[in-house]
Protein backbone atom coordinates (compact mmCIF):
# COMPACT_ATOMS: atom_id res chain seq x y z
CA UNK A 1 0.00 0.00 0.00
CA UNK A 2 1.39 3.52 -0.75
CA UNK A 3 2.65 5.71 2.06
CA UNK A 4 1.06 8.62 1.70
CA UNK A 5 4.47 10.56 2.48
CA UNK A 6 5.63 8.89 -0.91
CA UNK A 7 6.33 12.13 -2.51
CA UNK A 8 8.82 12.97 0.27
CA UNK A 9 9.90 10.21 0.65
CA UNK A 10 11.20 9.83 -3.28
CA UNK A 11 13.07 13.16 -2.39
CA UNK A 12 14.43 12.11 0.88
CA UNK A 13 16.26 9.30 -1.63
CA UNK A 14 17.79 11.56 -3.54
CA UNK A 15 19.44 13.57 -0.46
CA UNK A 16 23.33 13.86 -1.04
CA UNK A 17 24.23 11.76 2.14
CA UNK A 18 25.26 8.06 2.76
CA UNK A 19 22.27 7.11 4.96
CA UNK A 20 19.87 9.26 6.93
CA UNK A 21 16.66 9.06 8.37
CA UNK A 22 13.47 10.71 8.73
CA UNK A 23 10.25 10.54 10.93
CA UNK A 24 6.83 13.07 10.31
CA UNK A 25 3.97 13.09 12.69
CA UNK A 26 0.60 14.56 11.67
CA UNK A 27 -3.19 13.62 12.41
CA UNK A 28 -2.67 10.58 10.86
CA UNK A 29 0.29 9.07 13.27
CA UNK A 30 3.92 8.67 12.85
CA UNK A 31 5.55 7.35 9.58
CA UNK A 32 9.43 7.28 8.99
CA UNK A 33 11.68 6.78 6.27
CA UNK A 34 15.31 5.23 5.88
CA UNK A 35 17.25 4.33 8.71
CA UNK A 36 15.03 5.48 12.14
CA UNK A 37 17.40 3.78 14.70
CA UNK A 38 21.06 4.59 13.32
CA UNK A 39 22.37 6.38 16.40
CA UNK A 40 24.53 9.91 15.75
CA UNK A 41 25.75 13.28 16.69
CA UNK A 42 22.42 15.34 16.58
CA UNK A 43 24.51 18.49 16.55
CA UNK A 44 22.67 21.95 17.47
CA UNK A 45 18.90 19.80 17.73
CA UNK A 46 20.71 19.04 21.04
CA UNK A 47 19.64 22.76 22.49
CA UNK A 48 15.60 22.37 22.23
CA UNK A 49 16.41 19.04 24.50
CA UNK A 50 18.55 20.54 26.89
CA UNK A 51 16.53 23.39 26.81
CA UNK A 52 13.64 21.46 27.97
CA UNK A 53 15.66 20.37 30.95
CA UNK A 54 16.48 23.67 32.01
CA UNK A 55 12.76 24.17 31.66
CA UNK A 56 12.31 21.25 33.98
CA UNK A 57 14.06 22.18 36.36
CA UNK A 58 12.27 25.79 36.54
CA UNK A 59 8.99 24.05 37.11
CA UNK A 60 10.49 22.24 40.15
CA UNK A 61 11.88 25.32 41.58
CA UNK A 62 15.82 24.91 40.96
CA UNK A 63 16.34 27.81 38.86
CA UNK A 64 14.64 30.53 37.33
CA UNK A 65 14.41 32.07 33.78
CA UNK A 66 15.60 35.45 36.04
CA UNK A 67 18.74 34.48 37.28
CA UNK A 68 21.73 36.27 36.52
CA UNK A 69 24.77 33.86 34.92
CA UNK A 70 27.35 35.67 33.34
CA UNK A 71 27.86 39.51 32.53
CA UNK A 72 25.92 42.14 33.97
CA UNK A 73 22.10 42.26 33.12
CA UNK A 74 22.62 38.19 31.74
CA UNK A 75 20.21 35.74 32.65
CA UNK A 76 18.87 32.43 31.86
CA UNK A 77 16.62 33.43 29.45
CA UNK A 78 18.95 35.90 27.55
CA UNK A 79 21.46 32.92 27.52
CA UNK A 80 18.22 30.42 25.95
CA UNK A 81 17.64 32.87 23.51
CA UNK A 82 20.67 33.45 22.04
CA UNK A 83 20.39 37.22 23.44
CA UNK A 84 23.40 37.10 26.50
CA UNK A 85 25.43 38.93 24.08
CA UNK A 86 28.22 35.74 24.54
CA UNK A 87 30.06 34.74 20.59
CA UNK A 88 29.24 31.09 19.16
CA UNK A 89 32.38 30.01 20.87
CA UNK A 90 34.41 31.93 23.47
CA UNK A 91 34.10 32.90 27.17
CA UNK A 92 34.17 36.83 26.77
CA UNK A 93 31.36 38.92 26.17
CA UNK A 94 31.24 40.04 22.32
CA UNK A 95 27.94 42.57 23.03
CA UNK A 96 25.24 43.08 25.54
CA UNK A 97 22.26 41.57 26.87
CA UNK A 98 18.73 41.72 25.19
CA UNK A 99 20.71 43.74 22.49
CA UNK A 100 21.34 41.25 19.50
CA UNK A 101 20.65 37.69 19.00
CA UNK A 102 24.15 36.16 18.95
CA UNK A 103 23.97 32.63 18.30
CA UNK A 104 25.93 30.74 21.25
CA UNK A 105 27.19 27.89 22.02
CA UNK A 106 29.16 29.02 24.95
CA UNK A 107 25.75 30.47 26.31
CA UNK A 108 24.42 26.91 26.18
CA UNK A 109 27.71 25.56 28.15
CA UNK A 110 27.05 28.50 30.64
CA UNK A 111 23.57 27.35 31.24
CA UNK A 112 24.48 23.82 31.64
CA UNK A 113 27.01 24.83 34.22
CA UNK A 114 24.70 27.06 36.32
CA UNK A 115 21.85 24.34 36.24
CA UNK A 116 24.57 22.02 37.46
CA UNK A 117 25.68 24.68 40.09
CA UNK A 118 21.76 24.91 41.39
CA UNK A 119 21.36 21.26 41.22
CA UNK A 120 24.31 19.55 41.58
CA UNK A 121 23.58 17.18 39.20
CA UNK A 122 25.95 16.87 35.79
CA UNK A 123 23.91 18.28 33.32
CA UNK A 124 24.00 14.96 31.72
CA UNK A 125 22.49 13.22 34.18
CA UNK A 126 19.76 15.85 34.63
CA UNK A 127 19.12 15.81 30.79
CA UNK A 128 18.92 12.09 31.13
CA UNK A 129 16.47 12.49 33.94
CA UNK A 130 14.10 14.85 33.45
CA UNK A 131 13.82 14.21 29.64
CA UNK A 132 15.24 10.95 28.26
CA UNK A 133 14.14 8.85 30.48
CA UNK A 134 10.48 9.99 30.87
CA UNK A 135 10.10 10.16 26.93
CA UNK A 136 11.01 6.66 26.69
CA UNK A 137 14.41 8.09 24.86
CA UNK A 138 16.61 5.21 25.63
CA UNK A 139 18.97 5.17 22.81
CA UNK A 140 20.15 9.12 23.62
CA UNK A 141 22.64 10.45 26.12
CA UNK A 142 24.63 13.83 26.24
CA UNK A 143 28.44 13.01 25.69
CA UNK A 144 29.76 16.66 25.51
CA UNK A 145 28.76 19.81 25.49
CA UNK A 146 24.88 20.25 25.78
CA UNK A 147 24.80 22.83 22.50
CA UNK A 148 25.91 19.90 20.41
CA UNK A 149 26.51 16.31 21.15
CA UNK A 150 23.55 14.67 22.17
CA UNK A 151 24.13 11.26 20.65
CA UNK A 152 20.32 10.27 19.53
CA UNK A 153 18.14 8.95 16.47
CA UNK A 154 15.00 9.37 14.61
CA UNK A 155 12.94 6.92 16.25
CA UNK A 156 14.01 9.09 19.81
CA UNK A 157 13.44 11.99 18.77
CA UNK A 158 10.05 11.56 17.40
CA UNK A 159 9.26 11.04 21.10
CA UNK A 160 10.51 14.27 21.98
CA UNK A 161 8.12 15.86 19.04
CA UNK A 162 4.99 14.43 20.64
CA UNK A 163 6.09 16.35 24.03
CA UNK A 164 6.85 19.17 21.68
CA UNK A 165 3.09 18.90 20.42
CA UNK A 166 1.58 18.30 23.11
CA UNK A 167 3.62 18.69 26.69
CA UNK A 168 3.88 16.43 29.40
CA UNK A 169 7.06 17.19 31.28
CA UNK A 170 6.01 21.01 31.86
CA UNK A 171 2.88 23.18 32.28
CA UNK A 172 1.14 24.81 29.15
CA UNK A 173 2.56 27.87 30.06
CA UNK A 174 5.61 27.30 30.09
CA UNK A 175 5.03 25.08 26.81
CA UNK A 176 3.59 28.20 25.42
CA UNK A 177 6.35 30.56 26.94
CA UNK A 178 9.19 28.16 25.61
CA UNK A 179 7.46 28.28 21.27
CA UNK A 180 6.97 31.85 21.45
CA UNK A 181 9.51 34.70 20.35
CA UNK A 182 11.59 35.80 23.67
CA UNK A 183 13.18 39.18 23.22
CA UNK A 184 10.68 39.35 19.61
CA UNK A 185 12.58 42.58 17.85
CA UNK A 186 16.09 41.33 17.90
CA UNK A 187 17.86 41.50 14.81
CA UNK A 188 20.58 38.46 14.35
CA UNK A 189 22.46 36.18 12.54
CA UNK A 190 21.02 33.10 11.27
CA UNK A 191 23.82 30.57 10.81
CA UNK A 192 24.47 29.44 7.99
CA UNK A 193 22.14 31.66 6.10
CA UNK A 194 22.34 34.76 6.52
CA UNK A 195 21.13 38.54 8.34
CA UNK A 196 17.63 38.30 10.01
CA UNK A 197 15.58 41.63 10.91
CA UNK A 198 13.86 40.50 13.16
CA UNK A 199 15.50 37.02 14.06
CA UNK A 200 12.63 35.48 16.44
CA UNK A 201 13.82 32.56 18.98
CA UNK A 202 12.02 31.01 21.64
CA UNK A 203 13.42 29.14 24.80
CA UNK A 204 15.80 26.89 22.61
CA UNK A 205 13.55 26.61 19.90
CA UNK A 206 14.15 29.06 16.56
CA UNK A 207 10.85 30.27 15.45
CA UNK A 208 10.55 30.64 11.97
CA UNK A 209 8.79 34.07 12.22
CA UNK A 210 8.82 35.32 8.77
CA UNK A 211 12.62 34.72 7.61
CA UNK A 212 13.44 34.51 4.36
CA UNK A 213 15.24 32.67 2.86
CA UNK A 214 14.92 29.62 5.59
CA UNK A 215 15.44 26.04 6.23
CA UNK A 216 11.73 25.35 6.76
CA UNK A 217 9.52 25.30 3.72
CA UNK A 218 8.27 28.48 2.51
CA UNK A 219 4.93 27.52 3.17
CA UNK A 220 5.80 26.41 7.13
CA UNK A 221 3.54 28.77 9.01
CA UNK A 222 5.23 31.54 10.87
CA UNK A 223 4.47 29.89 14.43
CA UNK A 224 6.46 26.93 13.32
CA UNK A 225 9.34 26.02 15.83
CA UNK A 226 12.49 23.89 15.82
CA UNK A 227 15.98 23.77 15.02
CA UNK A 228 18.49 22.64 13.01
CA UNK A 229 22.34 21.11 13.13
CA UNK A 230 25.02 22.36 10.92
CA UNK A 231 26.41 18.39 10.83
CA UNK A 232 22.94 18.31 8.72
CA UNK A 233 20.11 17.43 11.01
CA UNK A 234 16.77 19.08 11.76
CA UNK A 235 13.57 19.25 13.55
CA UNK A 236 10.10 21.49 13.01
CA UNK A 237 6.61 21.56 14.86
CA UNK A 238 4.31 23.25 12.53
CA UNK A 239 1.60 23.73 15.53
CA UNK A 240 -0.77 25.46 12.62
CA UNK A 241 -0.27 22.54 9.72
CA UNK A 242 -0.19 19.80 12.89
CA UNK A 243 2.79 18.57 11.28
CA UNK A 244 6.16 18.23 12.65
CA UNK A 245 9.57 16.66 10.74
CA UNK A 246 12.70 14.92 11.84
CA UNK A 247 15.28 14.59 9.74
CA UNK A 248 19.13 12.76 10.80
CA UNK A 249 22.20 12.85 8.48
CA UNK A 250 25.66 13.14 8.46
CA UNK A 251 26.67 16.33 5.98
CA UNK A 252 27.32 19.96 6.37
CA UNK A 253 24.12 21.60 6.06
CA UNK A 254 25.98 24.41 3.89
CA UNK A 255 26.69 22.04 1.72
CA UNK A 256 23.13 21.08 0.85
CA UNK A 257 20.44 22.25 3.52
CA UNK A 258 18.93 25.24 1.58
CA UNK A 259 19.11 22.97 -1.75
CA UNK A 260 16.95 20.55 -0.18
CA UNK A 261 15.65 21.02 2.57
CA UNK A 262 12.80 23.26 2.02
CA UNK A 263 11.45 21.41 -1.07
CA UNK A 264 11.35 18.23 1.05
CA UNK A 265 9.32 20.17 3.96
CA UNK A 266 7.05 21.31 1.10
CA UNK A 267 6.20 18.20 -0.28
CA UNK A 268 5.48 16.83 3.64
CA UNK A 269 3.37 19.61 3.95
CA UNK A 270 1.26 19.06 1.03
CA UNK A 271 1.01 15.59 1.85
CA UNK A 272 -0.26 16.08 5.24
CA UNK A 273 -2.88 18.44 4.35
CA UNK A 274 -3.91 16.12 1.29
CA UNK A 275 -4.46 13.25 3.82
CA UNK A 276 -6.38 15.59 6.33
Amino acid sequence: MPDRHDAAWHLADRFPVESFGVGVVDRNGTHTHGDADRVQRIASVSKPLAAWAVLVAVEEGSVTLDDHVGQEGCTLRHLLTHAGGYPFFGDEPVGKPGVKRIYSNTGYDMVAAHLESATGITFADYLSEAVFQPLGMSASHLDGSCAKDVMSNVTDLLAFVHELRLPSLISRDTYIDAVTPVFPELDGMLPGIGQMNPCPWGLGVEVRGHKFPHWTSPHNSAATFGHFGGIGTFLWVDPVADVACVMLAEREFDEWGMEHWPGFGTAILRSARRDN
